[in-house]
């Protein structure tokens, strides 16, 4: 430790950052601090700089460093429609393979594209099997229950070799028209909703309609939600219960709680299914839905060696993937970069543990200061995942002197701009100086990025707080954004 907590004062620890901590019972020892200049490395404040604590998503930034660092800002993947069978008029008489590459952000539209191209070629019918292959990355077992027991939150969704759509379900709340709305409009009311089967009363409030995206086979909703008047909250689907259940005809998700008109038009994600069991749905609904039949079923299963590629999608570059993943904290995609980089350690008992091998190996050889770091599944959604500030701001030195820096700094929000920070320092002359990467998790919050001062010189910035008031310390942290930016 460079700095004691009463050292820290006598070095010139902030006054107004001991004061900001002091207000939330936040002690010195929970904190730890790492700011110094890109251009000299040499720290111009440092507290429990060699102390192992949990970054929370700020553990992406490292992720984001080996990823770029070992396979190149320009780095893609693929997706590819291949087929055992031969055509005979408007029939596929064979097998089709959905082969994934471990596309992070793949989705239901860039799926829409492979099967549109499939149906130009004049197949309506495929007499076989769509097999889905997953193989591109070998996983260990995922339970997404584990880390909070909030299994249907999309955050909580595993890798994939062939993830859709962040496997998240959209679930869109429409309120339901007035009566006397309907009888005016009945050509518009069809297209809304069927009819009402009882009348009501127009001021009396009326459960919203639930529409499902992407379309999915073998899946039931059960909405029966309770309308009630008054204003919409901020945190609305707090109101909102969901239960998936299984039943003989496949996965159905049972929606509970209250509901106010006064919401509008609402878009509420969940991920009901195993992201193998989500595959299956989306592909055999979308295929369905552009008038494709199919006379054996969608299942899961290895492409064969007598397989020809028909159709490949190509995926945007790592450099605009790791902007999606820090800019909002997508902890999908983060799962997926670390075993997306463990591809390559064969020695590994599967990618993910590879990956986190690789991402120590890459700091390692960068220089950067490894004392207690633990990555576990890259996305810091982790209550083992470690790292020092001074690690961190020395990988943050690190990431400016490399090539792929402008793609890297990019990637973190913009502090009262964008992303995860557009409302931190909006009315502070340091608005839109800083980019940095959050992370919040129960008893941590942290931050990480750059700082442009009042004299145009950028500094590396590194806080974490792990405490049970941590939750509380945001603004503690713009205080030292602030002293930074005004170049003490």
């Amino acid at each position: 430790m460079l700095l004691s907590s009463v050292g820290a004062y006598a070095a010139g620890f902030p006054k107004e950052l001991r004061v900001a901590l002091k207000a939330i019972d936040v002690p010195l020892d929970a904190v730890g601090i790492w700011v110094a200049p890109v251009d000299t490395g040499k720290p111009s404040l440092s507290h429990n700089p060699d102390t192992p604590m949990n970054p929370a998503s700020v553990m992406k930034l490292v992720t984001t460093f080996a990823t770029l660092d070992r396979l190149g800002a320009a780095y893609f993947w693929t997706t590819r429609l291949a087929t055992d069978g031969t055509m005979r008029g408007n029939t596929l008489e064979g097998n089709v393979y959905l082969v994934g590459g471990g596309d992070p952000v793949f989705t239901h539209a860039d799926l829409w594209k492979l099967f549109r191209q499939l149906r130009t070629l004049g197949i309506e019918r495929v007499k076989g099997n769509i097999v889905l292959d997953d193989t591109a990355l070998r996983l260990p077992p995922h339970d997404p229950d584990r880390f909070d027991g909030q299994a249907l939150r999309p955050y909580n969704a595993g890798p994939s070799g062939l993830m859709i759509s962040f496997n998240a379900l959209r679930l869109t709340f429409v309120p339901e028209p007035e009566p006397e709305l309907l009888a005016a409009a009945p050509q518009v009311a069809s297209l809304v909703s069927p009819p009402p089967t009882t009348a009501l009363a127009p001021t009396e409030p009326r459960p919203p309609r639930v529409l499902l995206d992407p379309p999915v086979t073998g899946f039931e909703l059960d909405a029966e939600l309770t309308a009630t008047p008054g204003r919409c909250a901020a945190r609305w689907y707090k109101a909102l219960d969901a239960l998936p259940e299984q039943t003989r005809k496949g996965d159905r998700l049972k929606l509970s709680g209250e509901w106010r008109d006064d919401c509008g038009v609402k878009d509420w994600f969940v991920s009901p299914m195993s992201p193998e069991r989500f595959a299956e749905a989306v592909v055999s609904g979308l295929w369905h839905e552009m008038g494709g039949r199919l006379s054996g079923r969608v299942l899961h299963g290895r492409v064969t060696r007598e397989a020809n590629t028909l159709f490949v999608h190509t995926s945007r570059p790592l450099a605009d993937v790791v902007r999606d993943m820090n800019k909002w904290s997508n902890n999908v995609i983060a799962r997926q970069l670390l075993a997306t980089l463990g591809a390559s350690d064969r020695d590994a008992p599967d990618m993910v543990q590879g990956g986190a091998r690789l991402a120590r190996m890459q700091l390692a050889a960068a220089g950067v200061d490894l004392t207690g770091f633990e990555i576990e599944n890259g996305s810091g959604l982790s209550r083992t995942a470690r790292i020092t500030s001074k690690g961190l701001g020395q990988m943050l030195q690190q990431a400016w002197e490399r090539p792929f820096m402008p793609e890297f700094m990019s990637s973190m929000a913009v502090a009262g701009i964008d992303g995860t920070a557009r409302k931190r320092l909006r009315n502070s002359g340091a608005r839109g100086t800083a980019h940095i990467k959050t992370g919040t998790l129960n008893e941590v919050r942290a931050m990480a990025g750059y700082v442009v001062d009042q004299n145009g010189r950028r500094h590396a910035v590194v806080m974490m707080v792990n405490h049970p008031n941590a939750g509380a310390s945001q603004a503690a942290q713009d205080v030292l954004l602030e002293w930074v930016w005004e170049g003490h």
